[in-house]
């Protein structure tokens, strides 16, 4: 797999952490909320992020390899 791609990984997991370590109350309010919320709107959502992500590698790849 590409290197960029691993370190987009590794990115992300440090993003995703600094929740729970700086902010755990606000964190598992977000979780909770985020719980009660059906699934057709999880779906919704979950998909507008991988389209967002798509979309920003896209450019990324295109407009910003030169």
């Amino acid at each position: 797999m590409n290197t960029t791609i691993w370190m987009a990984l590794a990115l992300v997991l440090v993003l995703e952490g600094l929740g729970p370590m700086l902010w755990p109350r606000v964190w598992r309010r977000m979780i909770l909320a985020m719980a009660q919320l059906p699934d057709r709107l999880l779906h919704r959502f979950g998909g507008g992020i991988v389209v967002a992500g798509a979309v920003v590698y896209y450019m990324l790849s295109v407009h910003g390899g030169s």
